[in-house]
């Protein structure tokens, strides 16, 4: 007989919980060497356990797994750093990186560079003033990472370099069309499409401009699948403005 398969202790973070039996917790981890997987962390809910505390979201762990199943068993979770301080007003938005995570990505596909991609993404969400970009470029790269990135340089139909000073259509699955002059519907101009490409936008309108246009790449993306963090973040939104 083989024996289990020990792994740990590597560095982590918790994207998901749910409770288990009586006192345990699936945790959705996603790891920097072996991907996004799930493991049962046994016995976590009784008041003697010392994981639950360390099993927290956005802080970086270092945690250990034994096990050869597709879920294997948690056997040690601590903090990996001190602790990062994420402000209230941006808990819905670190929310929204981990339920893309878990809606884009496969269990046990590595991918190193999503990895440092989130830790990268949460230290912009803790500086307020960083935090809108990270959100546009973590969601470019994600769209990168996951094989559907968008084509921010050149035309679709003649493939053309974009022209930063026209404007354009974009669809995800075609790419930029240089709009007709006066020409309706939603457009994006030449120069926020390259700074996105480049990643170096960072004008505040120009922000907002590529909003939609990644969204709409990423809901097709996800196939129909809602977002339950875009919902809430609606809903609160309306609530705080007595709609």
């Amino acid at each position: 007989m083989k024996s289990a398969r020990r792994v740990g202790p590597v560095p982590a973070y918790v994207l998901h919980q749910l409770a288990y039996r009586d006192s345990g917790r699936i945790v959705e981890l996603l790891t920097r060497e072996h991907g996004r997987l799930s493991v049962f962390a046994h016995g976590v809910r009784r008041a003697k356990s010392g994981l639950a505390a360390a099993l927290q979201p956005f802080q970086r762990l270092l945690v250990s797994w034994s096990g050869r199943g597709e879920a294997p068993t948690l056997t040690g979770a601590e903090l990996d750093t001190a602790g990062l301080r994420l402000p209230a007003a941006q808990f819905m938005s670190a929310c929204y990186l981990n339920e893309l995570i878990l809606k884009l990505t496969t269990r046990h596909d590595e991918h190193p560079e999503l990895f440092d991609l989130y830790e990268e993404t949460l230290g912009s969400l803790a500086n307020a003033a960083g935090a809108t970009r990270g959100l546009r470029l973590f969601e470019k790269r994600l769209l990168d990472i996951v094989g559907f990135g968008l084509a921010l340089t050149v035309t679709s139909d003649g493939h053309e370099p974009l022209d930063a000073s026209a404007r354009y259509h974009f669809r995800p699955q075609v790419g930029a069309i240089e709009a007709a002059a006066g020409a309706g519907g939603r457009l994006y101009s030449g120069a926020a499409l390259l700074a996105l490409g480049a990643e170096t936008i960072r004008d505040a309108a120009q922000l907002s401009e590529v909003k939609p246009l990644l969204r709409e790449a990423l809901e097709t993306c996800l196939e129909g699948r809602s977002l339950r963090t875009r919902e809430v973040a609606t809903a609160m939104r309306r609530k705080q403005s007595g709609g």
